[in-house]
């Protein structure tokens, strides 16, 4: 007699028949997702175990170090640079805007100059790598072949300031109204009197500031001056043609009229050279007195209308080669006779 009870669990295999297992073992702890056949999950566990390793990113290639002490023949930019000659410490010094080469052969020869921790000599030469100080402190060396040109500056000296650094006294400096730097300092091509006002020329370059002032460049230095006093045609004659001063015998290359009013006369002149006080002392030899003197050009460098006293006004670069070219030219104004009007 048949019952229609279900069994709770039914047999998995067929009667009969031996059930076989698969010739792929199953994980189990990864069971298959619903919905799939186990042969798409063996493709994708397949495909998850070859990883494809993502391509590093390119470094960039490092640079040799680009400290200037350290990179020895090697530029800022990584490239060799071309070998410069060796040039005397001095001048070297001198363009780096140190001082004049005068002053640093003093230096050197007082032992405040070192080159490659030994203390320099008087005509030593030196190459862009040689380390130099001074007094310790590490000197950034210009070679002629450096493109960046000097800097050059104007400046509108008022009276009572004087053209030094160290004053006993306490006076004011034009050293404070210049711009700051660093790695240099300022040069001041030839000087004014503590009572003269006018164009002053500073510059970074110390072969620039010897080039300016030295004799055999005849750059012509004008002043308006205001005297105190007639000048008589016989004085004017004597200031042309050469009057004695204690050091040497001095004149004027031209002398103008620049008219006035009353005891104070005004006259424009131009001298050649630059001793301590000419002008006074020229005017003071033929009995007049000047009461007050201002420079208003030297050489290629005339005082703009626009600057006021105080004020600085720094050379553009095209400007500075222009005046450096006219210099290696030697363009010298040939000095002419006397003149008078």
């Amino acid at each position: 007699m048949k019952t229609n009870k279900r069994t709770p669990l039914r047999s998995a295999s067929k009667p009969g028949g031996a059930q076989k297992r698969p010739e792929t073992p199953v994980d189990r702890s990864n069971p298959a997702p619903r919905g799939r056949s186990a042969r798409n999950s063996r493709e994708e566990t397949a495909e998850a175990e070859e990883v494809v390793e993502a391509p590093k990113p390119r470094r960039r290639a490092a640079l040799p170090a680009t400290g200037r002490a350290s990179r020895g023949n090697i530029a800022r930019n990584g490239k060799a640079v071309v070998e410069a000659k060796p040039e005397r410490l001095q001048k070297i010094l001198a363009q780096a805007g140190v001082g004049s080469r005068r002053e640093m052969e003093e230096w050197i020869s007082a032992g405040k100059v070192t080159v490659n921790g030994v203390v320099a000599t008087i005509g030593q030469s030196v190459v862009p790598t040689d380390k130099v100080k001074i007094g310790g402190r590490l000197i950034n060396i210009r070679f002629t072949g450096s493109t960046r040109p000097p800097r050059v500056l104007m400046y509108h000296k008022p009276e009572g300031e004087i053209v030094s650094r160290d004053d006993p006294d306490g006076r004011p400096s034009v050293f404070a109204a210049l711009p700051r730097m660093r790695g240099g300092r300022w040069i001041n091509v030839g000087r004014l009197d503590f009572n003269t006002s006018g164009l002053l020329i500073f510059t970074t370059s110390g072969d620039l500031a010897n080039k300016l002032m030295h004799p055999s460049s005849e750059l012509v230095r004008e002043y308006a001056v205001r005297v105190l006093g007639e000048l008589t045609l016989d004085a004017q004659q004597q200031l042309l043609h050469g009057v004695e001063l204690e050091d040497g015998r001095a004149n004027f290359g031209t002398l103008h009229d620049g008219g006035g009013e009353g005891v104070n006369h005004w006259y424009r002149v131009t001298i050649f050279e630059g001793r301590n006080r000419e002008v006074r002392r020229m005017f003071e030899a033929v009995g007049c007195t000047v009461s007050r003197l201002i420079r208003v050009r030297y050489g290629p460098f005339v005082l703009p209308p626009q600057l006021k006293r105080g004020m600085v006004r720094e050379l553009k670069e095209p400007e500075i080669k222009m005046l450096l070219r006219g210099l290696e030219s030697s363009a010298v104004t040939p000095r002419k006779g006397p003149v008078s009007t």
